[in-house]
């Protein structure tokens, strides 16, 4: 019998590619589907001005939250360019900020405007998500950026650790258990193997602290 944990083997490819779909498909149906409420509204002969007015605004807003999402999936998840290439920090802090808007969670964003390699700043976007996965009441999250040090802190009421995320950093969920949620500090934890990174989430006082060094 083999002593290691769950999660110290791997997902297949397919398995990965299939919940990673799952997991953009997740964040991108919400807006979409606003979208297609609003038009039917606008295609109502039975609408009233005022309520197709309402629904064009609604449409108008939503197209914009379905783009911003679209955007950082392909950076955090997708390939967002050729192998090896490289992404201006300050760009992904401008997409991140777009995706996670002004309602819910604030973000601060402290990265040098400079090119990394993408899988560094695929890792710092996924820490982001793993950060606001702390805070489910609001709150703000600061991401700095230092040499090859990243962190997000996540500052709200009721800050904690959701255990999921914690067991799959610590390798004792099966990985039959993961889905489209748990995949991606499953995804996290593989990009910052990859760049040679140990990536960890914790408290830090009443803040939730994700690292990777």
């Amino acid at each position: 019998m083999s002593d290691l944990s769950p999660l110290e083997g791997k997902l297949s490819d397919l398995d990965l590619a299939a919940l990673l779909c799952s997991r953009v498909c997740h964040d991108v149906i919400s807006p979409v589907g606003a979208i297609a409420n609003g038009l039917e509204l606008i295609d109502d002969p039975e609408m009233d001005e005022e309520t197709k007015e309402t629904a064009l605004a609604m449409v108008r807003t939503s197209a914009r939250t379905a783009a911003a999402k679209l955007k950082f999936c392909r950076i955090a998840f997708g390939a967002a360019g050729s192998a090896g290439a490289l992404i201006d920090m300050g760009e992904a802090g401008e997409i991140a900020k777009a995706f996670v808007g002004e309602e819910k969670v604030k973000l601060e964003w402290n990265a040098p405007r400079e090119n990394r390699p993408k899988q560094q700043v695929k890792l710092v976007l996924n820490m982001m998500l793993m950060a606001m996965a702390g805070i489910p009441r609001g709150g703000l999250v600061t991401v700095t950026v230092e040499g090859d040090s990243f962190a997000a802190r996540a500052q709200g009421d009721r800050a904690k650790v959701p255990e999921p995320i914690a067991q799959v950093l610590d390798g004792t969920v099966e990985l039959t258990a993961l889905d489209a949620r748990l995949v991606q500090p499953y995804y996290a934890k593989q990009l910052a193997r990859s760049a040679g990174l140990s990536l960890s989430m914790g408290m830090d006082g009443a803040d939730v602290l994700v690292t990777a060094a």
